[in-house]
């Protein structure tokens, strides 16, 4: 045995590297723990490997001058923590257990949830949450046919291709075109394709948006927006709408005292009031808009569905400098799990907007867009659009004659003349959270007021979508909204005297 009083000992044996194992005979830690835990760093560190020999205790002790017994204590020692075994008639191995695995704290890793996302549908017959055509008045044959067409194409190869962040060509020709003719696009002006008019807005906050940045929108707004702008850190402020759309005054004090990076608008048929601003309105916003400086951001998706009353010229088409950025999609007047949609703004914008769509997903699915503009060339889409009108007068006249038939006097609610949505106003002391939760109990849903919220509660408003529904179910729907109202109003301890439910046109 070698002299213990020797403060550390070194040994190599054979292949194995125990260059770096230490023992200090002077410690008061026993041998076989001071070399079980030099083993366990040597194994720790990838100096030994899993299914790596072990020298027999006889050779580790002759070579470490130590007592075989204490080999064999700390192979014990070894064992029993699991990092070795041993094997008869072969020796000892490294063999490491697998530890417990253990699961990331991801509610710890990950930001927390937004607690004004939307809530789940869950067993509704009637929901007025949605805002989306109805899926059985999909023209399905001419679809299949048009996208079978399209399949069995020459062009299929290149089309299935990775393509262009601006778009499918043919598509953003033919959209230029049309654009061009009615007067909204100018000869400054590009066109790109984005992944419905969501998308839009999302590549807009990330060009326009950096933390603390002002953002002017309507209030109540729609709530993707609303959502999109936060989570780019703008500073968010609201503009109220009235019965006729954006409160002017208020917005032209907005734009004086906070000086506003960006005024989005939604001005015909918006989401969530329905309201669409009068032509006099739009031409003083493009003027406030101008004078401030102010980049102007039009979503116009619904401006298509107008069901009576005369169409208005957009805000791009009346802004003279062409600077107004348009958004637009084939979302509501076709089919929205498509996710086609556009922005038309001057060259400039859209070149870096098409170099951060390139960043988030090259492009938007080329498929969809060749089956849309063939759906679109063929005529298809225009006869699909005339029946949609039709249909929505239909749907438009049932929420209308429903609301002014069954809600509790004292109700507001606006007077579209398109579109997809009617903001409801209830009397007080009614709250639409506190409604929502007995109705959805009768299989009725809506998104209450605060969803589309900024600056205002809208604690007693509620968002009333009837795009997807027949008018039996927005009858029925009404009058359970209505039914429930009335009764809550009437267990209410404030005792008023209501006018007969009113519109706010």
């Amino acid at each position: 045995m070698a002299d213990t009083g020797s403060p550390i000992w070194y040994a190599v044996v054979g292949l194995m590297d125990f260059s770096q194992l230490s023992l200090n005979s002077a410690s008061d830690v026993p041998l076989y723990k001071q070399l079980a835990e030099s083993i366990t760093g040597l194994i720790g560190r990838g100096a030994i490997q899993s299914g790596d020999r072990l020298p027999p205790t006889r050779e580790l002790a002759d070579q470490l001058g130590l007592n075989r017994t204490t080999i064999s204590a700390a192979y014990a020692a070894l064992a029993e923590a699991g990092l070795i075994e041993g094997q008869v008639g072969r020796g000892s191995f490294v063999s490491l257990r697998e530890s417990p695995a253990v699961r990331k704290d991801w509610d710890a890793i990950l930001p927390a949830l937004d607690g004004s996302l939307l809530p789940a549908i869950g067993n509704i017959e009637i929901s007025f949450a949605n805002s989306r055509p109805a899926a059985e008045a999909f023209p399905l044959k001419q679809f299949r046919r048009l996208a079978k067409e399209v399949i069995d194409s020459p062009d299929a190869g290149e089309i299935l291709q990775l393509g262009s962040p601006h778009g499918f060509p043919a598509l953003r020709r033919y959209l230029l075109e049309q654009s061009t003719a009615e007067g909204t696009a100018r000869s400054g002006d590009d066109l790109m394709i984005t992944s419905g008019c969501q998308q839009a807005l999302d590549l807009l906050a990330r060009l326009f948006v950096s933390d603390g940045k002002t953002v002017a929108t309507e209030d109540p707004v729609y709530h993707g927006a609303l959502r999109v702008f936060a989570r780019a850190g703008a500073r968010l402020i609201s503009v109220p709408v009235d019965y006729a759309g954006l409160d002017l005054d208020a917005l032209a004090e907005a734009l004086q005292r906070h000086r506003p990076s960006l005024l989005v608008l939604t001005a015909s048929f918006q989401n969530p009031t329905g309201t669409t601003i009068p032509l006099d309105r739009r031409k003083r916003i493009l003027d406030l808009a101008q004078r401030s400086g102010t980049v102007l951001i039009e979503n116009d998706i619904y401006s298509e569905l107008r069901y009576c009353g005369n169409p208005v010229p957009t805000l791009k088409e009346l802004d003279k400098t062409g600077d107004t950025i348009l958004l637009r999609s084939y979302s509501k007047v076709a089919f929205p799990g498509l996710r086609v949609g556009w922005v038309i703004a001057p060259r400039a914008v859209i070149a870096r907007l098409a170099e951060a769509k390139q960043f988030s997903d090259l492009h938007s699915d080329q498929l969809s867009q060749a089956v849309l503009l063939r759906f679109a060339e063929s005529g298809e889409l225009a006869a699909h659009l005339e029946r949609t009108r039709r249909a929505g007068a239909e749907r438009l006249n049932a929420v209308l004659s429903s609301c002014g038939r069954y809600l509790p006097p004292g109700t507001k609610f606006t007077r579209p003349e398109g579109g997809m949505s009617l903001w409801v106003e209830l009397p007080a002391p009614l709250n639409a959270e506190t409604l929502l939760i007995h109705v959805e109990e009768r299989g009725v849903n809506f998104l209450p007021g605060r969803f589309f919220s900024i600056g205002q509660a809208h604690s007693r408003c509620l968002r009333i979508s009837f795009g997807g529904l027949s008018p039996e179910q927005i009858t029925r729907g009404v009058r359970i909204l209505g039914d429930t109202a009335g009764r809550e109003l009437a267990a209410s301890p404030v005792n008023q005297s209501f006018e007969p439910a009113a519109a706010l046109v």
